[in-house]
């Protein structure tokens, strides 16, 4: 008897079945409440980049300088700049900047380093080799540096801040696609699918590139945020978006730095609204790992 009762009580663990990628999504989200407000900040930030035109209370450009540096206010509520420009307006529209120059370079770098890291880890041999010491080479370089001297080259502008941007996120995407490709090759069902003379394009896009989609789709959610924030970074140097295009990082550089003692809300919200999506990726970037995590889609 306590022997059936010891099989009774071990069997629903020897049968326990897999969760869903969505159901272990929602799990985390219960257990991680800061999942969820990652997941609220960055749905702010596409709302208003879509509805910016609805939700600016001023045309972002409209300047009118008998207001210069008025403090925040029921009328302002984040102020007015050094030629009289409503602050939330232009903050509201800088959203757009940033979400654009996100998606754009993220999804270009993402995409490129996959292609990569794919031809790298698939047919490795001299190939890889090659392919690798370029990639190691510009992860060599910091990447705010490597930005910083593609733009010096072209011409200021968010066009090419955002390709700059791109070539940062190659190299680290191709190494984490090829490390889980080299690992996606070992499957049996691969190795029998090389060994039925299957074409390489079709086990790559059958066999292994699903095993590859969430890595790639973590880490191209948490550059999300480094990518936002080195577009600021380029737009504070002077090198990214220009005048009189409203940009985060450009109205900490110009009106933000100048005004820092006497009107510090020209800093203080441009900056906040960095921090708070760049916050918000990586926090959602981590969200999703937990999700895809073998370990945690487990019932019980």
């Amino acid at each position: 008897m306590s022997t059936a009762m010891a099989d009774i009580s071990i069997f629903p663990e020897q049968t326990t079945a897999p969760l869903s990628r969505r159901q272990a999504l929602w799990g985390v989200l219960k257990r991680k409440p800061l999942g969820i407000a990652s997941a609220a900040l960055i749905a702010l930030l596409v709302f208003t980049a879509i509805f910016a035109n609805i939700l600016a209370p001023y045309d972002p450009l409209s300047a009118r300088p008998e207001i210069r540096l008025a403090r925040p206010s029921w009328e302002h509520p984040f102020g007015t700049d050094d030629i009289g420009r409503d602050v939330l307006s232009r903050v509201i529209f800088g959203s757009r900047i940033s979400l654009w120059v996100g998606l754009l370079a993220v999804g270009i770098g993402t995409f490129v380093g996959m292609i990569i890291g794919l031809v790298s880890g698939y047919w490795e041999g001299w190939l890889d080799l090659g392919l690798q010491r370029v990639m190691d080479a510009l992860m060599a370089i910091p990447a705010l540096i490597l930005a910083l001297a593609i733009v010096s080259v072209l011409t200021p502008s968010t066009t090419n801040a955002m390709l700059a941007i791109a070539v940062v996120i190659i190299p680290g995407n191709s190494r984490i696609v090829r490390g889980a490709v080299l690992s996606a090759k070992q499957n049996p069902y691969v190795e029998a699918a090389q060994a039925l003379g299957c074409r390489h394009l079709r086990i790559i896009a059958s066999h292994i590139l699903p095993n590859v989609t969430a890595p790639i789709l973590i880490i191209a959610s948490i550059w999300l945020g480094n990518a936002i924030l080195i577009e600021a970074s380029l737009s504070f140097l002077g090198l990214g978006t220009q005048p009189p295009t409203p940009s985060w990082g450009l109205m900490l550089s110009s009106t933000g730095r100048a005004f820092m003692e006497q009107a510090p809300w020209l800093a203080i919200f441009p900056g906040l609204a960095i921090s708070l999506v760049v916050m918000g990726f990586n926090l959602f970037g981590d969200t999703l790992r937990d999700a895809w995590d073998p370990k945690l889609r487990r019932r019980g």
